[in-house]
């Protein structure tokens, strides 16, 4: 086995319970290939634990395990076996969900999505994908899935020399493919859909908008109506705005499905369609925002921040006295600090006086771990203009 050692910014990292050390603070490294599993040392010989190892990539160390345990599929099974037994009480309404979140759940890299008996997977570091069979193996053995899909084309495989790749790898898939959200139904296509197939970190907060909203609502990046379809029960009408039109053809259809009749669709940039709004008077009760990821790297932050600042702005500009603002980031870089410095700023600019009533965060199939930051990167605040 290699072994890598660290200075001492690297040994603070680890000290402190992140599971992460950069390629600038390695020291030396020994018979250590991409992909290795390594010893991992202080510059003092100290032993800190066993990572997955990739110089290529500028996340070099990605630890999974602070003891001296061979990285093998009984390791690898023990891990999976345990994420899941902790996610049984959040699958009791519904059969989508995380099964396993990476580095939450001490399987650096590895992503587990279930969407009923089919499951769709990601290997996103070399570390990880060299165990790739191992892990499609130990998923057949603990699930019987009717599929394994993998979907592997996010873009940090670019970062770790990996190539990007998607496809069945067992089994076969069905022709509509639909499960069980809370008490509606949802078509998922967990070979071509966004991320994995649903929004699954989205899951608990569509369910708790529907406590919040009413009168007329406007959903924004509505995508395939994760929010639309929960809040609709509770509204005069939804208006769910998307670029795509393939995601609204599904909205529709999931309407269809679960017997709503209130939910108009619009084909429109999101952007646009609020600036509209502002422009010609039009009012709503409820506004959902819920845009993609503006800030992929720290390099884009002051047009992000701009993005997220005039949404909300907007937003808040149309809202009535009372009106409910119910506004996400799912952007890693965009920290919670800064998306509450975000809504501060769009208040003071709009003179309105906000309440807020929820700070939310993913759901709860996707942990954050409390030493790594990085998971928690989704925010979905719940405010009222007062």
């Amino acid at each position: 086995m290699g072994t890598v050692t660290i200075n001492q910014k690297g040994f603070q990292r680890i000290h402190s319970g992140h599971p992460w050390v950069f390629r600038s603070d390695i020291l030396r490294t020994e018979d250590a290939q991409a992909g290795d599993v390594v010893v991992l040392k202080s510059q003092k010989g100290q032993f800190l634990g066993q990572a997955f190892f990739n110089p290529k990539s500028q996340i070099s160390i990605r630890l999974i395990s602070r003891g001296k345990e061979p990285i093998n599929r009984v390791f690898l099974k023990k891990r999976v076996e345990e994420a899941v037994s902790r996610r049984q009480n959040y699958l009791k309404d519904r059969d989508a969900a995380r099964l396993i979140f990476g580095e939450s759940d001490l399987l650096p890299s590895v992503i587990l999505d279930q969407y009923g008996k089919i499951l769709v997977f990601q290997t996103l570091s070399a570390g990880a994908d060299r165990f790739r069979d191992d892990l499609i193996s130990i998923f057949e053995e603990l699930f019987s899935p009717e599929a394994i899909i993998e979907r592997n084309e996010p873009h940090v495989r670019d970062l770790e020399g990996l190539p990007r790749q998607k496809g069945i790898v067992r089994g076969g898939l069905p022709k509509e493919i639909w499960t069980r959200q809370g008490p509606y139904n949802v078509w998922v296509d967990p070979l071509e859909g966004q991320k994995t197939g649903l929004f699954l970190d989205q899951a608990d907060n569509h369910l708790a908008a529907a406590r919040h909203a009413r009168g007329r609502v406007l959903d924004l990046f509505c995508y395939q109506g994760g929010f639309a379809i929960p809040v609709a029960a509770a509204s005069e009408e939804v208006v769910a705005v998307d670029s795509s039109a393939p995601a609204l053809a599904i909205l529709k259809e999931n309407a269809r499905q679960n017997k709503i009749d209130n939910i108009l669709a619009v084909e429109k940039n999101g952007f646009d369609f609020l600036r509209e709004c502002q422009e010609s008077g039009e009012r709503f009760e409820t506004i959902i925002i819920d845009p993609p990821p503006f800030v992929r790297d720290r390099k884009n932050m002051t047009g992000a921040l701009r993005g997220y600042k005039e949404l909300n702005l907007r937003a808040m500009k149309i809202l009535p006295k009372n009106g409910v603002l119910i506004t996400c980031s799912c952007s890693q870089n965009f920290t919670p600090e800064l998306f509450e410095q975000t809504l501060v700023e769009a208040a003071r600019d709009t003179h309105r006086e906000v309440q807020v009533l929820e700070r939310r965060s993913a759901a709860s199939d996707h942990p954050v771990l409390l030493t790594f930051p990085e998971s928690n990167y989704l925010q979905c605040w719940i405010v009222r203009i007062l």
